[in-house]
């Protein structure tokens, strides 16, 4: 038996197409637990827009990072607890229980957020949202795999996928459509409870998974579900081949030992072979996240802003590229990943992420050296009490750019006059803002105007593409081979929670960095993470394609060597 999860090809994805076709039940089944992928894209995608309205509203959290980090933050933060909440759901009560619990959370957390008369309350609202998408993110694809033929399993749990790159997308998307409406932000972030309360009705009419139902003694059950998913010339094979699954499974668990959770934990790392695989498998979830590819999908229209676009809807469009190539990369994942095989395209992913991280730095640097100069005679322009206090009181206020008004404090801001013209450092506050429009003149608080705002756009789509076919999913595919089967379920979950709160950490501290090391150090950092996760990959992770779970076993017995040096090898890699 081929090692890991089943994963697509076309013949699959034909064969998908004429099956679903013949039996549209296989299909509303994925479909309904896959809009858990939608919600989970859609949440990671659309706060990056509803931040800058959230900004505009709510002038605490405009002028405090802090703020603007826990508001994205804290749903990675539910998502880790959902996840954690998920897995005990998912064994005590089912699949369908837990997806539907997701939806209900996911449902409060929308309208709390829309609701929300302090960021407190979205900070709130974002928790109890991400904990509905830590149990969907592990709850959907499970589902999907166990209630649906083996022969067409890969290319429904590969619509997952799909859905979660589509519903970013989707999200960016709503984002552009609210920006004239009122209560802008509101909008798009209580729109997600629409489809999480269309999912709890179609998750109410379904059954719950065979494999499940099976496993807890409710045998007539799980074989009345596989009839309706199952021809009956096939359905004696399966219901046998389910019965063999899961005695082997209660085998597999039972042979680890007793005990609670550190016990097995501990048991885990002392084995060298799992411990290996850990090794392999964790290092490739933290460097996924490390490498900053969430401070993109979180924050970038902030970053589009930093770039030099000081307009609201012009960073939302311009982020709207690296949503879409983002989903384009998904597709492109599936087809090659089998391929050329998962170390290879790790570590040429890796290789233009560096390349692209470096390119950016340069791009910010540059920017950042060539911002336009503040003047005496525009800061004046708009009375003595508008200029900001720092940039009066500064003895080096001839030599300040737009730049350094905004880096002295966030109670400044830089108003325009023209692209590179010397403009005005002035009090950031609602009235100066609206003065500043008043003179047809654009309001900088992150970035400053520039003619490198659209090669910062480009560098960022050429991240996105470097990122998403390897980086973007290789990791996950990677960590369901790497462990022998009896160590399979809890070492993929020490993998997901290392990958969780990488992305908490990454996401809670983007804002900051920015600040402290300026927009361009800040990607010099990450490509130096990147770099760093190209070393580790290169010596600490071994190639899994094509080879069955007990080769995979033999191969971290025996050592991994970086790279094959002998014939032997070479054709034991093909």
């Amino acid at each position: 038996m081929e090692g890991g999860i089943p994963k697509a090809d076309k013949t699959e994805f034909r064969e998908c197409c004429l099956t679903t076709w013949k039996q549209p039940y296989i299909m509303q089944l994925a479909l309904s637990a896959g809009l858990g992928g939608l919600l989970f894209g859609y949440d990671t995608g659309v706060i990056s827009g509803a931040l800058l309205y959230i900004r505009d509203d709510f002038e605490a959290v405009d002028k405090s990072t802090i703020y603007q980090e826990f508001i994205v933050s804290t749903a990675v933060a539910g998502a880790m607890i959902g996840a954690a909440f998920g897995g005990w759901v998912n064994d005590w009560k089912g699949r369908r229980i837990s997806i539907l619990i997701a939806d209900i959370l996911f449902f409060i957390g929308a309208l709390v957020m829309a609701a929300s008369i302090h960021p407190y309350m979205i900070i709130c609202g974002r928790l109890l949202v991400g904990m509905g998408v830590g149990m969907a993110s592990m709850t959907g694809p499970l589902y999907i795999s166990e209630a649906s033929p083996a022969k067409i399993r890969g290319a429904l749990v590969s619509t997952n996928g799909l859905l979660i790159t589509g519903g970013q997308f989707l999200s960016y998307l709503i984002n552009l459509a609210f920006t004239k409406a009122p209560g802008t932000w509101r909008w798009m972030l209580g729109v997600a409870g629409l489809p999480a309360l269309i999912q709890f009705i179609l998750m109410w009419s379904l059954p719950e998974s065979p494999r499940w139902l099976y496993r807890k003694g409710r045998k007539q059950e799980a074989v009345d579900i596989l009839k309706k998913i199952y021809p009956s010339h096939e359905l004696d094979s399966e219901v046998e081949a389910l019965r063999i699954s899961v005695e082997n499974e209660i085998a597999e668990e039972g042979s680890i030992g007793e005990g609670n959770i550190f016990t097995r934990v501990r048991k885990a790392w002392s084995n060298v072979i799992v411990r290996r695989g850990l090794i392999a498998g964790i290092g490739c979830q933290v460097a996924q996240q490390f490498v900053g590819i969430n401070t993109v999908m979180y924050y970038s229209a902030t970053i589009v802003q930093l770039a030099g676009f000081a307009s609201n809807k012009t960073a939302l469009a311009l982020s709207l590229v690296t949503s879409g190539l983002n989903a384009i990369g998904s597709i492109v994942s599936i087809l090659f990943v089998d391929r050329y095989g998962r170390r290879k395209l790790l570590l040429w992913s890796l290789f233009f992420i560096v390349v692209c991280l470096t390119g950016l730095f340069g791009v910010f640097k540059e920017a950042a050296m060539r911002s336009p100069p503040v003047s005496h005679v525009e800061s004046a322009h708009f009375g003595a009490n508008a200029t900001c206090p720092l940039y009066s009181a500064a003895r080096d206020a001839l030599s300040w750019s737009c730049m350094s008004c905004l880096k002295a404090s966030s109670d400044c801001a830089f108003c325009a006059n023209g692209q590179q013209k010397a403009g005005a450092c002035l009090a950031s506050n609602p009235s100066i803002k609206n003065a500043c429009h008043g003179e047809h003149r654009e309001w900088f608080t992150k970035g400053c105007p520039n003619s490198f705002g659209i090669l910062a756009v480009l560098g960022l789509g050429a991240y996105i593409i470097a990122y998403s076919p390897g980086m973007g999913t290789v990791p996950w595919v990677l960590n369901s081979e790497i462990y022998p089967l009896r160590y399979r379920g809890l070492c993929g979950g020490m993998a997901a929670v290392a990958n969780w709160f990488s992305n908490f950490i990454v996401s809670l501290t983007f804002l900051t960095l920015t600040q402290l090391l300026g927009s361009a150090y800040t990607f010099l950092l990450f490509g130096f993470f990147s770099l760093c996760a190209f070393v580790y990959i290169y010596f600490l992770v071994p190639e899994t394609k094509g080879l069955p779970f007990e080769e995979v076993e033999k191969m971290l017995e025996r050592g991994f060597k970086p790279w094959p040096f002998n014939s032997k090898e070479k054709e034991q890699h093909k």
